[in-house]
């Protein structure tokens, strides 16, 4: 059985529901849940939240945080995942921005960099930084497969 398998038939059998704030992922974490028959069941939806000024409009993410840390930071993906909690009242998030390249990568911040937060509405998310190797299609494949199984990591050892 797939991870997002294992995913759906979790959310299912449990009641729970997920929600995502996608960035550089650019919906692929939406497509492969809803790849599956009956993914209405428990997923509530993607938001493709690329620009800064869609995050900070519909996520309600701070421009201070923008400004002092970026939108590629662990602090932006907490934003992030608080917003979309805040809009869905999803059981579970996942909100993911980073550099999928080829172009945008700085010397602190390179391409393959990736942050995330993901986790219940009801405690403290698991957030972290990834730093992948690739092409584009490579990261955004790479980042979509960790995170799904890091929630299905998190869901399984409840």
């Amino acid at each position: 059985m797939s991870t997002k398998e294992a995913i759906h038939n979790w959310m299912v059998a449990h009641k729970k529901t997920l929600a995502l704030a996608e960035s550089c992922t650019g919906g692929f974490m939406a497509a492969q849940l809803t790849a599956l028959p009956g993914a209405s069941n428990y997923f509530l939806g993607s938001m493709v939240v690329y620009s800064n000024a869609l995050k900070e409009k519909v996520l309600g993410l701070s421009c201070k945080t923008v400004e002092a840390q970026g939108v590629v930071s662990e602090e932006a993906v907490q934003g992030m995942l608080q917003g979309l909690f805040r809009l869905t009242e999803a059981d579970y998030g996942i909100a993911v921005s980073g550099i999928a390249g080829p172009g945008g990568g700085t010397e602190k911040k390179p391409v393959g960099t990736i942050c995330y937060a993901l986790g219940p509405k009801k405690g403290a998310p698991q957030v972290g930084t990834l730093h992948l190797q690739g092409n584009r299609e490579t990261i955004i494949l790479l980042t979509s497969k960790k995170l799904l199984d890091l929630l299905w990591q998190l869901i399984n050892n409840k």
